[in-house]
């Protein structure tokens, strides 16, 4: 029986090295058929140097480097921003991981649901701005989406093997982010430094940013809303510093089920890979008796509006979702940039949100312009 053939977008990044050493851990059951970055030249060159996967897909300004420097016969090099439709119709592909960040991630999702893969996304944007498309294209193509980001894994977990019709609630955890502890009024004496030091986790800027202001806890309430066919008053927040409970979800008998473990990303980009099994792992499990208390507490909203303005927007949906996602990500890299305030980031969000007329059911050509206009007018703002 042949291993699991996987593919992998955005394998410099750190879900994909981590994916990598997943699958270094079972050579003989996952083989890396595709692997694709934007500028990380040397790292993935390295990568195809050990893994020898069958394509390779890089910013197309840096395709005769690798044709040069590698034997390009052993592989096939392509555009990463227009040619991953043609890659995906291979029947030689299992599984898509999509470990690249931001709404670049729609496109090769789609494509990757419509070859009717199994799609095994870390990336919340695709669903936040498309989940209603996202979702029915899974259906219609037979396409199964097993979530990687840690809080779905965990509620996708928890529901396995359960009858929807008995589920009342999920609860999202949240570490608290980089601010948790520190005053609002103290927010813009931080650096950019300080604020990109995620208290339990290591990731890009942008999600850390984002971890920062609760907007990517924001996001991942639209993110379940799609995933899991929710409403959105059947998911709740809970601030739980510890970050031991990844998610838990309520029946409604009253019993609650949670996915608990240690804080590191290869657990649940494993069981992505290995669904519908587990297979044993080299990491250390939770050891109980270190655990000193396990804390939860609600969201301050008016510490982190972004929260609260996120939750608004998934309860109106639309083409809203697409609106603060564009605007967002205009915001977080004008401030990583040192072009605006921290605070600034939710003010030219949140005038942004409200500036626009939402647009019900939108076609996915009206959720693009809807994503072209709110990043023209949070640059406009800032």
């Amino acid at each position: 029986m042949r291993g699991k053939r996987i593919f992998i977008l955005g394998s410099t990044g750190s879900i994909g090295i981590n994916t990598l050493k997943v699958i270094a851990c079972f050579p003989k059951d996952f083989s890396v058929v595709g692997l694709t970055a934007y500028n990380n030249v040397k790292l993935l060159e390295e990568q195809i140097r050990y893994f020898k996967p069958k394509y390779v897909a890089i910013n197309k300004e840096h395709i005769p480097y690798f044709q040069k420097k590698l034997n390009a016969k052993k592989f096939r090099i392509f555009d990463v921003e227009n040619e991953l439709d043609s890659i995906f119709k291979e029947t030689c592909v299992d599984v898509v991981v999509i470990a690249t960040r931001g709404s670049v991630a729609l496109k090769p999702f789609l494509s990757a649901i419509r070859c009717g893969k199994t799609v095994a996304p870390a990336n919340k944007e695709a669903l936040v701005i498309a989940g209603d498309i996202i979702m029915a294209e899974a259906r219609r193509y037979n396409a199964n989406i097993i979530p990687i980001d840690s809080e779905q894994s965990a509620i996708f977990q928890c529901l396995n093997g359960s009858n929807r019709c008995e589920l009342k609630k999920v609860y999202l955890t949240a570490s608290g982010g980089r601010l948790f502890k520190t005053p609002k009024e103290k927010f813009d004496r931080l650096s950019r430094k300080e604020i990109l030091k995620h208290p339990r986790w290591k990731m890009g800027k942008k999600i850390t940013v984002d971890s920062a202001t609760l907007m990517n806890k924001g996001f991942e309430v639209i993110e379940a809303r799609h995933l899991f066919s929710l409403n959105v008053n059947q998911i709740e927040v809970v601030i739980h510093p510890q970050a031991v409970i990844h998610s838990m979800v309520e029946f409604i008998d009253g019993s609650v089920m949670a996915q608990m473990g240690i804080a590191d990303m290869r657990i649940p980009i494993q069981y992505a890979l290995t669904y519908p099994k587990r297979w044993g792992s080299p990491l250390k499990p939770i050891n109980f008796f270190q655990l000193k208390n396990l804390t939860f507490l609600k969201p301050d909203y008016n510490k982190f509006p972004s929260l609260a303005l996120a939750i608004q927007v998934a309860q109106e949906g639309g083409t809203l979702p697409s609106v603060l996602n564009a605007a967002d990500e205009e915001a977080v890299e004008s401030f990583l940039k040192g072009e605006i305030i921290f605070t600034k980031i939710y003010e030219t969000v949140e005038r942004v949100v409200r500036k626009h007329r939402t647009i019900a059911n939108p076609s996915l050509k009206e959720i693009l312009e809807a994503d072209q206009w709110a990043r023209e007018e949070a640059k406009r703002i800032n």
